[in-house]
């Protein structure tokens, strides 16, 4: 199977996520998280610093999980930047200004 390359935005959004998973983590142990996760610690480090960008829903739920993090909270802090509610719900991204 080939992965299309990742666009700028999931980058971005994989950054910020990490950087989340950084902060809630705070001083305790990569190791004694990713244990607690049941993922290995190389996997949590990958994450915390945006080389995986999107990692697997459910590795992000565990992870989430031990950090005391809800998913609607992680999902409201990485994906905040790049979307604005529209109406009913719905979600769209702000306009682009042109370049004069």
């Amino acid at each position: 199977m080939v992965r299309l390359p990742l666009t700028p935005e999931e980058v971005e959004r994989g950054q910020r996520l990490g950087a989340l998973l950084r902060r809630a983590r705070g001083e305790r142990s990569m190791l004694d998280t990713a244990l607690a996760a049941r993922v290995s610690p190389e996997t949590l480090r990958k994450i915390e610093t945006g080389r995986v960008a999107t990692p697997a829903f459910p590795t992000v739920a565990a992870i989430a999980d031990v950090l005391g993090l809800s998913l609607d909270a992680v999902w409201a802090e990485i994906s905040g930047a790049e979307r604005t509610a529209g109406p009913a719900g719905s979600t769209h991204r702000p306009p682009e200004r042109l370049a004069s």
